[in-house]
């Protein structure tokens, strides 16, 4: 019996491949272009509806325009509006319980007449929640529920057959982020708000860590009394691992700071690290910061004065010490 040869894999002309990708952007980017001139009226009040909005808004899709809601749900509660998605499938199934009368929804479906968005209109309207649509089919079944509707029409889709959604969902996106960035303009959302809903982000370690958040607290960090030896200091280095070791008064406050550079330019003294006092070696009145601090202006002083702990105080009171290695460790560098 002959086997049947294997399909050989098809070669594809470079070029043919980049003129078809060329002309995918040139679409999409034209049909985003045009929007701008549909900006009227409708998105004044779209904008003013959802700054009002005293619940979440509910933003909801099936297919690729959900794919498209999902990212503007993200989009709106990362700058200061709370939202979130509802699959259209899944409301008409339960999810739509998750709807309050102080909500706003925003419906995305490029032709308007998705069965599943459809089916939830009576219940929307019978719980008098507004309704806003970005739909590319203005006299559509959706359309016409709608409270406000926002025409995402485009000339043509950029898939070549005219049938998957490309140009009209990358119109979708364009659209829901320019009613994102109004409403955080209009709210007046700063760096700081936006850090507080990324905490894991680079912006929201950078604006939000706090020096207590990354210090050594002063029971683990190390430590002598200033009528300590040079040679207790070195053990006490060496035990705790800093690379340093701060030197208390009777009072227990900070009086100094023994470091690597202190005992390298010891050394080069030719001081003898068995006998010599401690007091005769540290910096005396070292540079400190607040537990309170941001830890990224640790890091900038750090930087500056180029060294790489910072002892942390309250007054004179130690609370522990902040390393350069701590900081790069949590991502604020």
């Amino acid at each position: 019996m002959t086997l049947p040869d294997s399909p050989q894999p098809l070669q594809p002309d470079p070029a043919s491949l980049l003129d078809l990708g060329r002309s995918v952007i040139r679409i999409e980017a034209d049909a985003v272009a045009r929007l701008e001139e549909r900006l009227d009226d409708s998105f004044v009040q779209a904008c003013q509806l959802l700054i009002g909005c005293k619940g979440r808004i509910v933003v909801c899709g099936i297919g690729k325009s959900g794919h498209i809601g999902a990212k503007l749900a993200a989009t709106f509660a990362s700058t200061g509006s709370p939202a979130f998605f509802v699959h259209a499938a899944e409301a008409s199934h339960g999810d739509l319980g998750m709807l309050r009368e102080d909500d706003v929804i925003v419906a995305l479906s490029y032709s308007g007449g998705s069965t599943e968005l459809l089916t939830l209109i009576p219940g929307i309207r019978q719980m008098g929640v507004p309704l806003i649509s970005l739909c590319g089919e203005p006299e559509s079944p959706l359309a016409k529920a709608s409270d406000i509707v926002l025409n995402t029409r485009v000339e043509r889709e950029a898939c070549p057959l005219g049938l998957a959604p490309t140009a009209s969902t990358t119109a979708a996106l364009a659209f829901g982020d320019a009613l994102a960035i109004a409403l955080l303009g209009a709210r007046g959302f700063t760096e700081q708000d936006f850090a507080r809903s990324h905490p894991g982000g680079r912006l929201g370690r950078r604006l939000l860590l706090r020096v207590s958040d990354t210090m050594v607290p002063a029971a683990d960090s190390p430590r002598i009394d200033d009528q300590a030896t040079l040679m207790t200091a070195l053990m006490e280095i060496s035990s705790r691992g800093l690379g340093m070791v701060t030197v208390l008064d009777q009072l227990n406050q900070l009086c100094g700071i023994f470091t690597d550079g202190d005992l390298r330019r010891a050394l080069e003294r030719g001081v003898d690290i068995r006998d010599a006092n401690i007091g005769s070696v540290m910096t005396s009145n070292p540079t400190t910061i607040a537990s309170t601090a941001l830890a990224v202006d640790a890091v900038a002083l750090m930087q500056k004065l180029r060294i790489t702990s910072l002892p942390v105080v309250k007054g004179r009171q130690l609370e522990g010490v902040v390393t350069m290695h701590a900081l790069l460790a949590a991502g604020v560098v």
